[in-house]
């Protein structure tokens, strides 16, 4: 279990270049936290690019993630990594026991989010977009309403974080790998 064999089931499942750049946002975010919070940066890091891996090819509620779940159990995926993959789909209602658990979902929405926020700044760079950007936008409802304000809310208060600073610790990590991004 590493990285780069992470990175390799992404791409054999996964062929939309935003999706796999939704990954790797994920995967930044998840290991600053890991960081922050002194885990195993490593570890979180593969949940945060394995946890849309079978999207593109199982998008239902009745299929996504539980059907990556059990491709991630045949491939010796250890249960702490696939049991935080499913607490990111709030639509299964299970119990988010760990750290690990609590950010996925916190930070999923939310790089999202930032990129939508990004893109409509004139140069399409992160390093434009700040956190009172971010929190403007959150509030005008027609913009990227796709993205459940809910979850961002909710995500960083199950975390135990102030939300200025959630989305702070975000935006850096994914301002990391702007190139990457694209942005």
């Amino acid at each position: 279990m590493n990285r780069e064999d992470a990175f390799k089931l992404l791409k054999e499942y996964t062929k939309n270049e935003n999706l796999i750049k939704h990954a790797l946002a994920v995967e930044a975010a998840m290991k600053a936290y890991a960081k922050k919070y002194g885990e195993d940066e490593d570890k979180w890091a593969i949940v945060g690019i394995l946890h849309d891996f079978d999207y593109e090819k199982y998008p239902t509620q009745e299929e996504h993630p539980l059907k990556g779940s059990e491709i991630l159990k045949e491939k010796g995926y250890p249960e702490d990594i696939r049991y935080a993959i499913l607490c990111h789909a709030n639509y299964l209602g299970l119990e988010k026991k760990t750290l690990m658990d609590k950010t996925l979902p916190a930070v999923d929405e939310l790089t999202g989010f930032i990129v939508a926020v990004a893109l409509v700044r004139p140069s399409k760079k992160l390093d434009e977009v700040a956190v009172k950007s971010v929190r403007k936008k959150m509030k005008d409802k027609a913009f990227a309403r796709q993205v459940s304000r809910e979850d961002i809310i909710n995500g960083a208060e199950l975390m135990n974080t102030d939300l200025n600073t959630h989305i702070e610790t975000v935006l850096d990590a994914m301002k990391e790998i702007s190139d990457e991004l694209g942005l």
